[in-house]
């Protein structure tokens, strides 16, 4: 990959400003970027056939302007405020397998044109083609909530939300000894031009806001953690997850955790808790399902297409049509309309996340997850929202079947190799006994390998939570969420210290 030497910057703008001031957000990102920088339809145009001119087969820009916000809080006062606001072209080539890549956060023509280029240069095939004249398209559904976007909300209103949330978990029992609180939120307008002709543009929002306490009890200190949030704006948190409930959450897992005992190790009975558990569905299942690992050969679900990989009631998919989820997009950084898609079905591999280059190489079809994390970045396939299906037992009767396991509730992380094995931490968990959760644990990790906890699935609830991640690969992060059931595992190893 090629990369265009630049340096970054912020930039203001007093055009948006004063749009974002009074309340109301630009009327379409094309309209932005042709009044606020000068981009034509014929500009774009021109780049795309230089970008081509040296004989690669398909090229595109990825147009972004970016502003962010962030306020902490912590020690009893507003601690950090933060405002960034970015704005580049990235140029991608593709000729066969390669890829070029340029960028600039200079919009003028002179420096796209030699973007352009030096992406081109991949590719000298000693003829050149012409991009397509360019189409505007529109995404088919909008799901994100664009009503009151925090980005357009004033900032004593962002400063109550986090207030309440500090609140909430400072008096939540008088052992909590600390607190932070801290509210992010972003709107990304995205315009995506292809010589294909396609034309298409996005704005997207995204808040999250998160609480952390720690407990202390005669020296005994632990801590918890929470959040909310998503392709929201400020209803979300008046009408579905409130901030004292989220600061509440926090100190909760903390004071419990006061009590925990470590877990006892070895082989034993799992069952993993709707929601946070998410977090190995998107590690351990999620990146092996990504196509360049599986054409590159580099993942244990290589070649496996069409053979079983898990146990028949096990279903899992990928669901960027969600609305207002963390990971939810009208459509992905290639211009792909999102789309669900079935991964695993009935325990059986049909599918991979795909994006352009990669469904390409393999011959088959887009899924609309091609994504980067901004205009710096060529897009690679990347989970959005990806979910386990929920099953058709009670949660409670699942803990009910279980004589002696383990619980996991909350996790802190884990690692994944190639090959499948995995390790996960577990912050709050508890002690089945009888069919009934009684101490809770911590110190407690979990370790197996993806298709053989997979298999070793015996029964899925009926219900369902979500974890809210930022998924790492390749240098590049990207807002994400998993769900999962209620599930059980027949066999799993319990990793701790007695």
């Amino acid at each position: 990959m090629t990369k265009f030497a630049d340096t970054e910057k912020t930039e203001k703008s007093n055009f948006l400003f004063d749009q974002l001031l009074s309340g109301n957000l630009p009327q379409g990102t094309i309209y932005l970027f042709e009044n606020r920088f000068g981009v034509s339809v014929e500009g774009m145009q021109k780049l795309l056939s230089l970008a081509l001119s040296r004989g690669g087969e398909f090229s595109e820009l990825y147009f972004q302007y970016h502003i962010s916000h962030s306020v902490t809080m912590e020690e009893d006062i507003i601690k950090r405020t933060s405002e960034n606001i970015s704005v580049g072209v990235g140029v991608r080539v593709i000729s066969g397998e390669r890829t070029g890549y340029g960028y600039t956060n200079d919009l003028s023509f002179d420096s796209m044109k030699a973007a352009a280029l030096t992406a081109a240069n991949i590719a000298d095939a000693g003829s050149s083609l012409e991009a397509a004249d360019l189409r505007t398209a529109e995404a088919s559904r909008q799901i994100y909530d664009l009503n009151r976007a925090l980005t357009a909300t004033a900032f004593q209103d962002k400063l109550s939300l986090v207030r309440a949330a500090y609140q909430s978990a400072q008096n939540f029992d008088s052992r909590i000894e600390k607190v932070q609180a801290f509210l992010q939120d972003s709107l990304n307008y995205i315009l995506i031009a292809n010589s294909a002709g396609l034309l298409i543009s996005d704005v997207r929002p995204q808040t999250r806001l998160f609480a952390f306490a720690v407990a202390n009890q005669n020296g005994n200190r632990t801590s918890g953690h929470h959040n909310g949030g998503g392709r929201v704006g400020m209803d979300f948190f008046a009408k579905q997850m409130t901030p004292e409930e989220i600061g509440k959450k926090a100190a909760e897992e903390a004071v419990i955790l006061l009590d925990a005992r470590d877990p006892a190790p070895g082989e034993q009975t799992v069952v993993l808790g709707a929601g946070q558990s998410g977090v190995m569905i998107h590690e351990a299942v999620g990146h092996p399902l990504e196509a360049d690992a599986n054409r590159k050969g580099t993942s244990i679900m290589s070649n496996r297409m069409g053979q079983k990989v898990a146990n028949g009631i096990v279903t899992i998919y990928e669901d960027p049509t969600i609305p207002q989820f963390r990971g939810s997009l009208n459509i992905d950084d290639e211009g792909t309309v999102t789309q669900k898609t079935i991964l695993v079905e009935n325990g059986k591999l049909v599918n991979y996340i795909q994006d352009r280059l990669s469904a390409q190489i393999l011959q088959m079809t887009p899924t609309g997850n091609g994504r980067r994390e901004n205009y710096q970045f060529a897009p690679i396939p990347r989970m959005t929202n990806t979910v386990l299906a929920k099953g058709e037992s009670d949660p409670e009767d699942i803990i009910r079947s279980v004589r002696r396991g383990f619980y996991a509730k909350t996790y802190q992380g884990g690692q994944v190799q190639d090959s499948g094995k995995f390790v996960f931490s577990v912050n709050l968990g508890y002690q089945i006994e009888d069919g009934k959760l009684t101490h809770p644990v911590k110190n407690a990790t979990l370790i197996g390998s993806n298709i053989e906890i997979l298999n070793n699935v015996s029964i899925v609830g009926n219900d369902m939570g979500f974890f809210l991640g930022t998924c790492g690969k390749e240098g590049q992060s990207v807002p994400v969420t998993a769900g999962t059931p209620t599930l059980k595992i027949d066999r799993m190893t319990v990793g701790g210290r007695q």
